[in-house]
């Protein structure tokens, strides 16, 4: 049998998700940093899929994309208690919003300005794998492209600054606690930590500071990762 293994980029918030879990269930698992410009060589095993994460078990099985491989997880190694409520309409309806809304919001918040894009694609180049060349021409010419190409037209679609934003999912997320301390109760679920991984891909950046002075949304933040000790 050999050692299950996560392929990851590490500013990657579907991998956020992933490891979040992980470390959660302090599980025994390789983290293998794919070269941010060669994932599809990096991931040739996976016939195609070519993006991060990907989780191989112990006997070889190959699972992607995040919410299945969180899902995967639970199931085979945690008797699927953090998702037992899976197939009610408050869990799946959640689940898929975090999964849309959260994913949607997390370029506006990186990079919806051009200084925010320089700070954060340097940052990138920095955390990332990459090629000598590559590293610096991501650092200098990438920013442009995710500020004036993408991220600009997302946060003019919405009409909401990306911290405005941020603080309306956050504030969305935590009324729906009903007076608990967690999405799924006094324990959190797989929603919680799907929610978590994506406001904690932000951490590694300056732009963390916009969602500090949400309190509800730290609140829970920081009981989170005490999940995780």
């Amino acid at each position: 049998m050999s050692q299950a293994a996560l392929h990851v980029l590490q500013t990657c918030p579907f991998c956020w998700k992933v490891r979040g879990l992980i470390e959660h269930l302090n599980l025994d698992v390789d983290e293998i940093q794919v070269n941010a410009m060669r994932t599809k060589r990096d991931l040739a095993f996976t016939d195609g899929w070519n993006k991060v994460p990907v989780f191989t078990d112990g006997e070889g099985e190959v699972v992607v994309d995040s919410t299945p491989i969180m899902n995967y997880i639970d199931e085979k190694y945690n008797n699927g208690t953090l998702s037992q409520d899976s197939g009610s309409e408050r869990y799946d309806a959640m689940l898929a919003h975090i999964d849309e809304a959260w994913k949607r919001a997390t370029i506006p918040i990186l990079y919806g300005s051009l200084g925010a894009a320089l700070s954060t694609t340097r940052r990138v180049s920095q955390m990332e794998k990459f090629g000598f060349i590559s590293r610096r021409l991501y650092a200098w010419a990438g920013f442009p492209v995710m500020w004036g190409i993408i991220a600009r037209k997302r946060v003019k679609k919405d009409g909401r600054t990306p911290k405005k934003l941020w603080h309306d999912l956050l504030t969305d997320f935590t009324s729906s606690f009903d007076g608990h301390a967690f999405f799924g109760g006094d324990q959190p679920n797989l929603v919680d930590f799907a929610a978590f991984g994506y406001m904690r891909s932000i951490s590694p950046f300056k732009q963390f500071k916009l969602l500090e002075d949400h309190k509800s949304g730290m609140e829970w933040y920081n009981a989170m990762e005490l999940q995780l000790k």
